[in-house]
């Protein structure tokens, strides 16, 4: 997700972390333009993370680098950027070169950009898997945009791909299910002669059947590390903001999600800003309901205004269409959005779940663990200025095997446990931590952390540790629960991953411009940079790294900007040997234990982007950019195998004023095609292991 401004009377240029007011609308429905939806009075986790260095960090990354960003500038349609060169390896861009580096990281760094095309390293491939609109089901008909409708999108790869899984197909040697998000639609890109006020019943059904969800069977290529998609596969499937979804745990059935279509409170049609996710140890995929509020119009409960459900119109008109995105009409409905998605992929006939237990927030995704005895726990964190993360801790074991007995035992595993909300807090004293991001006497900046109980589900019912709040309520009103008990404000929590070698769990943090403006909370130790517009990364250790632990000890592992920025950090390597990142969002783990990074709204001025980064050993912290994304795109969804990358490229040629008639890019099919998201798969070119 991306900061908003709105798209009419901004100054051009000052959208928080450089990214369009296009993409803000269509996005997020100008989530950062609101006021901030959190107002309570708890601590707040941002900036001043940034000076979490010892002061013998500070020593080795005396080192500063020079980035060639200087005239780089922000993009627009009328000055849609040429291809140009910047220097592309070598010192202040990661290091040395394609033999230089971490196991896994062992590649020339591509420079930063501003390229409208997908720029990999020296010696790999790259080509489009599949895009926006290629058939995959049964009777599906080849794309024309000219001509599309409903029934055709459905049957059809969806919108604006985020996150990625891989499973390999059962009894289908070298063939995976690649599970797909399809966060969210931006019209203007979609349709000819768009009129964002007067949309049509036909642009808003087609736009129905471009959310949601897709598995496609890819096979791999015999030769190297590409894949193709099985166009028409028994296992290829479309779920949209029509198909029926069925609400489990507390809140399920409850007074809160009942409407006039579903007096049962059980069964949801659609789901919504499916943003990042997790695949699970027992076969499923696991995906976050990020900004389903921008869809509703007409909110007017304090509820509401916590979960920035507007008063007015929504952006898209779709209440105009069909009722129950009014709230006024249909106060409930928005309670049966904001929940992770549990998808059994080698199923195409089953009902995908909506986890209340889980919590109703902005997901931006869901990562499982087992515990030692082999209880799920899932870390998800809630993509708002000021806002938590969260983790959840089944009380069931999973089961091994693959018969229907076991399949729907682990399905049923994250409906009973306890859901917690993180609290941090530092170690210096507090006269000490002014927001300038000087270190404090101790020489650095860490501390400990508690998970703090919400609401704790069985096979018997469901009890509130909220004082005040019925577990239904917890689950519902699952921000309001986190503020009541005193949960530790956050720059933007997204995606969050613990590390399959160490246990350690990493949060990405993608930014926040709002950190230490009047009115709003103040540095702490744990966020010491106001005006935060790069980011940063947390590295959480759960006590005696036991998965189930309810304390933590946290420290800053990488503040992201421009390393010639005395603030930045990349968890003390030298700072004249690393990338530059700016935004990070999206992450994911490869064998060797390297944390794999993708960035939403590089404030630097080059493109987005994916970075590799060791976490252990003596290259800890040495961070390589390995691939950047074309003009006005985001990366997504990044899979690390050893023979391959995958990303999603959302949202290309989103920029100010872009249309249809008038677009800011030409990727993936080159002038005269319509701009189309896709997923890309890049592979080295002697077929050996990425970075090996």
């Amino acid at each position: 997700m991306r900061e908003s401004l709105p798209l009419i009377g901004t100054p051009s240029g000052t959208h928080p972390g450089g990214r369009s007011a296009m993409t803000c609308r269509f996005r997020c429905g100008d989530a950062c333009f609101h006021e901030v939806p959190n107002t309570s009075r708890n601590e707040y986790v941002g900036d001043v993370i940034a000076g979490a260095l010892s002061r013998r960090s500070m020593m080795r990354a005396a080192a500063m680098v020079t980035v060639a960003t200087a005239g780089a500038s922000a993009v627009t349609v009328a000055g849609a950027p040429e291809a140009r060169a910047v220097p592309g390896s070598g010192r202040g861009h990661g290091g040395g070169g394609a033999r230089d580096g971490a196991r896994g990281l062992r590649f020339t760094p591509v420079a930063p950009n501003t390229r409208d095309a997908v720029v990999v390293p020296e010696g790999y491939r790259q080509r489009v898997l599949i895009r926006w609109g290629e058939p995959i089901l049964r009777g599906a008909p080849e794309f024309d945009p000219e001509n599309q409708s409903a029934a055709a999108q459905a049957g059809q790869f969806g919108y604006n791909n985020d996150f990625l899984a891989l499973l390999p197909v059962r009894g289908e040697r070298g063939r995976w299910i690649l599970v797909a998000n399809h966060e969210y639609t931006d019209e203007a890109l979609m349709f000819r002669d768009y009129d964002a006020d007067a949309p049509t019943r036909e642009q808003v059904e087609i736009a129905w059947a471009a959310h949601g969800l897709a598995t496609v069977v890819v096979e791999e290529d015999r030769r190297g590390g590409g894949l193709s998609p099985v166009r028409r596969h028994r296992l290829n499937r479309r779920l949209t903001a029509t198909s029926e979804f069925r609400l489990t745990g507390p809140a399920a059935g409850s007074a809160l999600c009942r409407t006039s279509a579903d007096p049962s409170g059980e069964k949801v049609l659609g789901t919504l800003n499916n943003c990042s996710g997790g695949a699970t140890p027992w076969g499923t995929t696991l995906h976050g309901e990020e900004n389903f509020n921008q869809y509703f119009a007409n909110g007017s409960r304090e509820t509401d205004t916590r979960y920035g459900i507007g008063t007015g119109a929504g952006a898209r008109k779709w209440e105009r269409f069909d009722e129950r995105f009014d709230v006024s009409r249909e106060p409930n409905e928005p309670h049966r959005f904001g929940y992770v998605v549990e998808l059994d992929p080698h199923d195409p006939d089953s009902t995908p779940r909506k986890h209340t237990l889980l919590g109703r927030f902005k997901h931006e995704g869901a990562t499982v663990r087992l515990t030692g005895d082999g209880r799920p726990v899932v870390y998800s964190g809630d993509d708002e200025r000021f806002d938590y993360f969260y983790k959840f801790v089944g009380s069931e074991r999973m089961r091994r095997g693959d018969s229907l007995w076991a399949r729907e035992h682990n399905m049923s595993l994250l409906d009973e446990g306890t859901l917690y909300v993180a609290r941090l807090s530092g170690d210096s004293p507090e006269i000490e931590i002014d927001g300038s991001g000087t270190l404090p006497s101790d020489g650095e900046f860490d501390g400990d952390g508690e998970w703090i109980p919400l609401v704790t589900a069985s096979a018997s019912g469901a009890v509130s540790h909220v004082a005040g709040m019925t577990a239904e309520e917890v689950c519902v009103f699952t921000r309001l629960a986190g503020d009541k008990v005193g949960a530790t404000k956050m720059d933007r929590p997204e995606d969050i991953e613990p590390s399959p070698k160490t246990g350690k769990v990493y949060v990405a943090l993608t930014n926040n411009s709002q950190r230490g403006r009047t009115g709003q909370a103040g540095p702490d130790e744990a966020n010491p940079r106001v005006g935060n517009k790069h980011g940063h990364v947390l590295e959480l250790t759960e006590h005696r790294n036991r998965a189930d632990s309810t304390r933590f000890g946290w420290s800053l592992f990488l503040v992201a900007g421009d390393p010639e920025d005395p603030a930045t950090y990349f968890a003390g390597f030298p700072k004249d040997r690393v990338s530059p990142i700016s935004c990070p969002d999206n992450v994911a783990f490869d064998d060797h234990g390297n944390l794999w990074i993708s960035t939403d709204g590089n404030a630097l001025g080059g493109h987005d982007g994916l970075f590799g980064v060791a976490t252990r050993g003596d290259r800890r912290g040495e961070l390589k950019q390995f691939l950047t994304v074309p003009t006005g795109a985001e990366t997504c969804g990044p899979i690390i195998q050893d023979r391959r990358v995958l990303v999603a490229v959302q949202h290309p040629g989103e920029v100010d004023g872009a249309s249809v008639e008038n677009p800011a890019s030409s990727w993936p099919d080159g002038a005269g095609g319509l701009v189309r998201p896709a997923v890309v798969v890049v592979w080295r070119e002697d077929g050996r292991d990425i970075g090996a």
